[in-house]
């Protein structure tokens, strides 16, 4: 009997000692030592890529394997550093498929929790744990956050020109081509001193309406406002074109008071594209659950991470609002935008700086970043190769300088400070 009884306990044992050597046989690219995986280095590479500068973060690994991620915290990238500086002293020795808890280790292991300058420490750290988990289970970071939900990533385009006749020409050659969605620049955000919102609220609603005329009902029209404006400026600006001109308007004022929104959505219909600026979900939160926002322009680079927008993303879902990722950046953030916008069901657009008018800006070097997302007319394809699907020369970044930047400081005519 005992006999019996100890085969009853054995046998279970041996046959699941056959079956994972079986699948793990099946499936070399699970092992158990990745996913004991552990951070061993973590390099930052404050650099300027066409004309502007890019944090670019590296995450190493025990194993060899390592992940690319960047930070959206443009201008204040040396600040940036200084928090992953701190971070690495508790990082290295971390398990890296633990993206989860370290994120959850990052943001409250601290008194001062959360900001814009911790959150994109945070976002670069969360985006190339992802690339490396990818890369480790062979499958693209898409896979991580549930699996591909669309074939391709729709984008939106900007016209680079300010109000005019040019605008139209470039509005018009965009549809041509292909973008059945894209923004217009306001006048007098080319100057980098002297700027009077009013002056130029005429003259900006009077060509988007032109554009609107010109192109027709279907093109998706917005408009960005950087938010340079008051309540009553925007509500100005939008009651001087008739209904329908845009589609949506674009961070017009600051968000840091969700009743200022509330306030201007009582005076214009047109709906709000925010949230670039949020670190956080609990930041999108008062704009999410007081129906606010319309289009969700979250920045992964900025709001924590993919652990942190597939959350958001969520959380959007429930109140019926799409996803609209703020993208400016370089391929490391294409890449991670375009990943969460494959994976989300809730999704509108992605920004993309690559067409035909910003092309100059130089942000996609090919020489720098040799395997990256690329449009494909106006889509770009989903990426099939393992985690962001992004191979840099690494030799060739190390000999790229970074350029000290400031946003400009802009004043009115009476000399006080306003917004860029």
């Amino acid at each position: 009997m005992k006999i019996i009884w100890l085969i009853k306990i054995i046998e279970p044992l041996i046959q699941y000692h056959f079956l994972s050597n079986y699948l793990f046989g099946l499936i070399p690219s699970i092992s158990w030592t990745k996913s004991i995986m552990k951070i061993s280095k973590i390099v930052t590479y404050p650099v300027k890529v066409g004309s502007r500068n890019q944090l670019l973060v590296k995450v190493e690994t025990d194993e060899g394997v390592y992940g690319w991620g960047e930070s959206g915290l443009s201008g204040r990238e040396k600040a940036v550093i200084g928090a992953i500086e701190h971070f690495s002293e508790w990082l290295i020795g971390k398990q890296a498929f633990q993206i989860g808890s370290l994120w959850q280790e990052l943001y409250r292991s601290q008194y001062f929790e959360g900001g814009r300058v911790l959150l994109a420490a945070i976002s670069a750290i969360d985006i190339a744990l992802h690339d490396i988990k990818g890369k480790a289970l062979k499958v693209p970071v898409y896979e991580l956050l549930g699996g591909m939900q669309r074939n391709f990533i729709p984008t939106f385009a900007t016209t680079s020109a300010p109000p005019g006749p040019e605008m139209i020409e470039q509005a018009t050659h965009l549809m041509k081509v292909g973008w059945k969605a894209m923004r217009l620049s306001p006048s007098g955000h080319q100057t980098k001193d002297l700027y009077e919102p009013r002056e130029h609220l005429s003259e900006t609603a009077k060509w988007c309406t032109k554009t609107r005329e010109e192109l027709g009902s279907e093109v998706v029209l917005g408009i960005d406002y950087h938010h340079r404006l008051t309540v009553a400026e925007a509500a100005s600006f939008c009651q001087k074109m008739p209904r329908g001109t845009l589609d949506f308007i674009e961070e017009p004022i600051r968000d840091e008071c969700p009743s200022a929104y509330q306030s201007l959505r009582k005076l214009t219909d047109v709906p709000f594209a925010i949230g670039e600026e949020f670190a956080s979900k609990w930041q999108f939160q008062p704009y999410i659950e007081n129906d606010i926002l319309q289009f969700a322009r979250i920045d992964v680079c900025n709001v924590g991470g993919l652990t942190e927008a597939m959350k958001v993303a969520g959380w959007c879902e429930s109140h019926y609002v799409d996803m609209m990722p703020h993208n400016p950046l370089g391929p490391i953030c294409t890449a991670a935008s375009l990943h969460f916008a494959a994976a989300v069901s809730n999704f509108a657009w992605l920004e993309t700086r690559a067409s035909d008018f910003e092309k100059h800006l130089g942000f996609e070097d090919s020489e720098i970043f040799l395997d990256q997302p690329k449009l494909k007319g106006a889509v770009l394809p989903v990426e099939t190769k393992p985690g962001l699907g992004i191979t840099i020369d690494e030799t060739l970044l190390k000999r790229q300088k970074f350029e000290f930047w400031e946003a400009p400081h802009l004043r009115r005519r009476d000399g006080s400070i306003t917004n860029w």
